[in-house]
């Protein structure tokens, strides 16, 4: 797991929690499975930057907001 893998996973879930947005409120929202987003909440996986806009607009903030 890279470091930038895990500072991601870290902002996406900070991101989501000050929303109020559990694991699954987010899949459903970004169309993107749930175990997914765990692992993404985790940073075991490198996402695509569609999949970076979708996370973003599913969260209601820019793509560059989600970067660390």
């Amino acid at each position: 797991m890279s470091g930038l893998n895990k500072q991601f996973g870290e902002k996406i879930r900070a991101v989501r929690k000050s929303r109020g947005l559990s694991q699954d409120k987010l899949a459903e929202l970004s169309k993107i499975d749930r175990s997914y987003i765990g692992r993404i909440d985790r940073g075991e996986v490198n996402i695509t930057l569609d999949k970076l806009y979708t996370l973003a607009d599913a969260l209601g903030c820019s793509p560059c907001d989600l970067l660390p």
